[in-house]
């Protein structure tokens, strides 16, 4: 990913944040939203996958995919 900024994840028990420049996405059980305001429906399932808004893809490639719309807006 070519950007000039670097991405930081937050852990916490509830919550994971992931933080770009002034931008982030913040994941609850349940929820995505975004530093723009947006809210998405968001739930890991046992299989490994994510459900983003009802449509399941891999965890790794959901993950990669996010960062990188996130490093490539910025």
């Amino acid at each position: 990913m070519n950007s000039t900024h670097h991405a930081v994840v937050e852990v916490g028990a509830e919550e994971i944040t992931l933080r770009v420049a002034s931008r982030w996405l913040r994941f609850t059980h349940e929820t995505m939203e975004s530093s723009d305001g947006s809210r998405s429906t968001f739930t890991m399932q046992e299989d490994g996958t994510v459900k983003l808004n009802g449509i399941a893809e891999e965890m790794d490639l959901a993950a990669e995919r996010l960062a990188r719309e996130m490093m490539q807006s910025e």
